[in-house]
Order: structure tokens, then C-alpha cells, then sequence
């Protein structure tokens, strides 16, 4: 099974999505509703709110609110990478000039400002259960800045530990997944015990998301297939490969590495010895692991539901992660 016969399976619903979203970002400023427009031709994969209304069908069938989630999930994702193109001053995303470098950052602030309103407004338009989807979208968002702020204040230091990186992908990355995951479960009613397992089946599926796009920085770029490699250690980020080949260094190795990524600003060739060393320690190996493990304890979270289709397909959706080169 692929992930393109899940969204096959899924394409009602995902129809009904995009057509939320395209109505949303609808706008009669021709700069605003040219630029979503441009954005919207070149769609990410719709993990999120494929995530969504697989939740909601395990539990009974999705409905108009599931979507209404659904659709919003995925403005306030898109919203967020829109902010973080201007935070990393990224020329590129999936291939193409970003809205930062084609208009600037004061643009590309505003567009992700829009499409987070349009993301709460789709929220407040649904029929029951909007508060509670609302909080956890506003929890999201709380996390996401906690996650990227104390990133950036633990990539001056190089001295980020195990839990300060769990903490830092919860919030960029397993928090959003873990929402769009507990607000499908809410929009079908499903009893609380099962709605909590959902959340919690997307919260390591999130983290393990975000492990698998780490390993890809330190693969080859043949291995990464046209993803940029490299971009996150260069930016003085230490995530789970660094992570797992410094616990199997002596102590003043381990400090004398952290030291070299603290300067890697200033001396940015001196990231080959950092991959080296991640190669001789196995880093990537034992963080593959890591991800494998999130990956199975997602899957074990699913033992609360009946049979269906759509309990398989999100038991596929977990391997796809694990499997993903892009």
C-alpha cells in the first residue's frame, strides 16, 4: 500500500479540503489572492489533515466540521512555514522561489498572518466541539514559538540535551500533528479515552517526522533525494544523529564537538568533521532506531479502535513516515 492509494481512498474528503481552503484565501486584493493562489498550485503532501480525517473515519464517519479541521490544519501549517521562510531567510521550499524571496519579508509576514486567521475562522464556522479545537490549535501555536525560540537560544550554546530536543520538535513539528490528530476524534464524537490515543498516536508520529527530516540532513544528497542536506547542523542545530553519536563519546570528545558546532558560524567547513564524527558513532543508525521506536508505540495507539479501512491506513500512514525521502 502507498501513500498516494491512502489519499486515493481519502480523495472525497481531501476534495471538500482544498475547496474550504481555496474559498478561505479568497481575497479582492489582487497582489493577496495571486500570490495564495501561486501557493495553493504547489500543495504539500497533506499529511495534516489526511491525519484528521482519518481520525474522524476510525471513529464513525467525517463530516462537514472534520473538514473544516482539516482545512484549517493545513492553513495554519502553511502559515507557519510562511513566518519560518522569513525567520531562516530560505530562498526555496519544495523546489520553488519562497513569497520572502520574491516580495520580502514583510509580505511573507502578512500572507502567514492571513492564512492563520482564515485557519481560526474556518475553526469558529464549525458546528460543535470549535472551543475545544480552537484551544488546542492556540496550544499549537504557544509551542511552535516555545520550540523555535529556545532552538535558536540552544544553537548559540550547542549545549541542547535529549529533552531540550524532544521539547524543540514537540513544538515545531509533533504538536500540530497531535492537534490535527485529537480534532478529527473530536468532530466524530468519539468517546475521551480514544480521542486521548489518537492524540497521542499523532504526537509520535509527529516526533517521528521530525526525527526522519533530521537523519535526512546528515544523508547524502543522492540519499536525500533533492532535499537540501546539511542546511540544519550548518545553522548549528544538534538534533537526534548528533545526539545519539555524542552519547557514544568519551566526555572531552563530546565537549570538544560541541565546541566545533558553537563556531560553525564562523568556521562552517568545519561541519565535515561533525558529519564524521556522526558516521563514526553510528549516529544516524542509532537515530533511526530512536524514530522506529515513536513510530511503534503511534501504531500500538491505535489498538483502542474497531477494524476498518481506516485503521489500516493510518497504521500505513505511521511506515510512510519511516520510509519518506522527502
Amino acid at each position: 500500500m502507498s501513500f498516494y492509494e491512502i489519499k486515493e481512498f481519502l480523495h472525497p474528503g481531501l476534495r471538500d479540503v482544498n475547496a474550504l481552503m481555496d474559498q478561505a484565501l479568497r481575497s479582492d486584493v489582487p497582489l493577496l489572492d495571486s500570490t495564495n493562489a501561486s501557493l495553493r498550485e504547489h500543495k504539500g503532501k497533506m499529511m495534516r489533515p489526511m491525519l484528521t480525517l482519518l481520525t474522524a473515519g476510525a471513529v464513525g464517519s467525517a463530516n462537514e466540521d472534520t473538514c473544516r479541521y482539516a482545512a484549517a490544519v493545513e492553513l495554519l501549517h502553511n502559515a507557519t512555514l510562511l513566518h519560518d521562510d522569513v525567520v531562516d531567510k530560505a530562498g526555496e521550499r519544495r523546489g520553488l522561489p519562497t513569497v520572502y524571496n520574491i516580495l520580502g519579508g514583510g509580505p511573507a509576514v502578512l500572507m502567514g498572518d492571513y492564512w492563520l486567521v482564515k485557519s481560526l475562522k474556518l475553526i469558529m464556522g464549525s458546528r460543535e466541539g470549535w472551543a475545544r479545537v480552537l484551544d488546542l490549535f492556540a496550544g499549537t501555536l504557544g509551542h511552535l514559538t516555545e520550540g523555535e525560540l529556545l532552538q535558536m537560544e540552544k544553537a548559540s550554546k550547542a549545549d541542547t540535551t535529549e529533552d531540550d530536543y524532544l521539547r524543540i520538535i514537540y513544538g515545531k513539528t509533533a504538536s500540530l500533528f497531535e492537534t490535527a490528530a485529537l480534532s478529527g476524534a473530536i468532530s466524530a464524537k468519539a468517546d475521551e479515552a480514544v480521542i486521548q490515543a489518537l492524540g497521542a498516536f499523532g504526537r509520535n508520529i509527529g516526533t517521528a517526522f521530525q526525527i526522519k527530516d533530521d537523519i535526512m540532513d546528515y544523508a547524502t544528497s543522492q540519499e536525500a533525494l533533492g532535499k537540501p542536506v546539511g542546511i540544519d547542523l550548518l545553522e548549528q542545530k544538534i538534533t537526534q544523529p548528533l545526539l545519539c553519536a555524542l552519547e557514544e563519546a568519551s566526555p572531552d570528545e563530546a565537549l570538544r564537538i560541541r565546541g566545533i558546532v558553537a563556531g560553525l558560524s564562523d568556521n562552517p567547513a568545519s561541519a565535515e568533521e561533525v558529519k564524521s564524527f556522526v558516521q563514526h558513532h553510528h549516529g544516524v543508525e542509532k537515530a533511526v532506531e530512536v524514530m522506529e521506536k515513536y513510530l511503534k508505540n503511534a501504531v500500538s495507539c491505535l489498538d483502542v479502535l474497531e477494524e476498518s479501512e481506516e485503521k489500516s491506513y493510518l497504521s500505513e500512514l505511521a511506515s510512510f513516515v519511516g520510509q519518506r525521502n522527502l
